[in-house]
């Protein structure tokens, strides 16, 4: 098939819509990253997704919402913590994970009891969502393991001829995935770091706990509850090597590093955005940039693990095949 881009607009939102309807693929723009998008109600439609990233089916996926009131229908209950967090951050860059009813498909929860759902804070996605009237099960819009789409180009880049249409609204304002959050346990328990951070969600529920895994522990669990915790993600094709600690440091030992490299052949590119939101921001297209420009090495300036900090370290460790301590 030829995958069209469009500008969102009344008549390619219409279009989008029939796509979905039909049991098809649709990639859309959030204020985290593109997502690829099929009728979460639909098992057939669902699969597509899974064929068209090369997506590992245990991998569950998140269901996108357009309003709070299309929530009690896809969970067994609304925990009042959950009431609580969808009123303070939805629509916003927060997926909750909570028990699943019988109308969500076992493919879209990788055979789990509870699911994923977020709404998210852009304009185009919410207007789909309406469009269509179901929730969208919808993961990145990129190959599985490549770095997250951050525009309509690097989504083309990805899945050109695998999907039908990619709305095109630009590059997307915070650059990361959502902030995952396990509300099916005793204790709520990040399950992927985002812009909605441990320090928020601290502040509104008190004690909130971070997955080991997220910390690079690897899990004996067989499925996991959140995209992000099991399988490679994030990963250009050049290595990417990660500096940690004093700042001054790290940066010296990236340009001896650089220069080592350079003089064995290697061309590297260096990548010390000092701001974690800007960072955030600009990572995944960096990565992508390099790979274009055919770098064999990308040298990374850490940041620190507070705020969206977190959530930007998290994926360079994920994606880093090496972390140097300065």
């Amino acid at each position: 098939m030829k995958t069209k881009i469009l500008k969102p607009s009344a008549k390619s939102i219409s279009q989008a819509a029939k796509i979905l309807c039909a049991g098809g693929l649709v990639a859309f723009p959030t204020e985290t990253v593109y997502g690829l998008g099929a009728n979460a109600l639909n098992a057939k439609a669902v699969s597509k997704i899974f064929k068209a990233k090369g997506r590992p089916s245990d991998n569950p996926l998140i269901v996108h919402v357009s309003s709070i009131e299309q929530v009690p229908s896809l969970v067994k209950k609304i925990p009042n913590n959950a009431k609580v967090l969808m009123n303070k951050f939805w629509p916003g860059p927060l997926t909750l994970v909570l028990s699943k009813s019988p109308e969500i498909p076992k493919i879209v929860t990788a055979g789990l009891d509870s699911v994923a759902i977020r709404m998210p804070a852009h304009k185009v996605a919410l207007e789909l969502i309406r469009a269509v009237g179901f929730p969208l099960a919808a993961p990145s819009a990129n190959l599985s393991t490549t770095p997250s789409p951050t525009n309509a180009l690097h989504v083309f880049e990805d899945l050109h001829d695998r999907i039908s249409l990619i709305l095109d609204g630009g590059s997307v304002r915070i650059g990361v995935e959502s902030t995952v959050l396990d509300l099916t346990g005793r204790t709520p328990t990040i399950l992927r770091p985002g812009a909605v951070t441990l320090e928020q969600l601290r502040k509104v529920l008190g004690k909130v706990k971070v997955h080991k895994a997220v910390h690079g522990v690897k899990s004996k669990v067989a499925k996991v509850k959140s995209p992000g915790l099991k399988h490679k993600h994030y990963s250009p094709k050049a290595k990417v090597l990660l500096f940690t600690g004093a700042r001054a440091k790290a940066l010296a030992k990236i340009r001896k590093e650089k220069s080592a490299l350079e003089k064995q052949g290697f061309k590297a590119g260096i990548i010390s955005i000092s701001s974690p939101k800007a960072l955030a921001k600009s990572v995944f297209k960096k990565f992508r940039e390099f790979d274009t420009q055919g770098v064999h090495f990308i040298l990374v300036a850490g940041v620190e693990e507070k705020g969206i900090g977190f959530a930007v370290m998290n994926r360079l460790k994920r994606a880093a095949s090496k972390e140097i301590k300065a």
